[in-house]
């Protein structure tokens, strides 16, 4: 059963590592935060360094893909998987996630 299951895993790894490739957004079309964006979770000051941070450091890779590419509920996952690839602080992974999420 936990072949099975490292199976399914590495292969649901390997279709997101390969959707990773040199496509999608470039930094200037993405979602940029304004006052109205703020929530009870995430500042503007929070959201405008996570998309810095997103720019800066997940480009390095891939292309960029806009917040609205996924879902809220799916960021966390698909940050967790790639986070280990840059030099980013566990504080600053939070922030890129407040970015991506809208602050959700």
């Amino acid at each position: 059963m936990k072949i099975i299951r490292l199976g399914i895993l590495l292969v649901g790894f390997g279709i997101m590592v390969s959707s990773c490739s040199k496509s999608g957004s470039g930094s200037g079309s993405l979602y940029q935060p304004t006052s109205a964006d703020v929530t009870p979770n995430a500042t503007l000051a929070q959201l405008q360094q996570g998309r810095a941070l997103y720019t800066s450091n997940c480009n390095a890779c891939h292309y960029l893909y806009s917040p609205s590419d996924f879902s809220a509920s799916t960021w966390p996952s698909i940050v967790a998987q790639m986070a280990p690839n840059t030099n980013m602080s566990s504080s600053e992974v939070k922030l890129v996630l407040k970015y991506l999420t809208k602050g959700k």
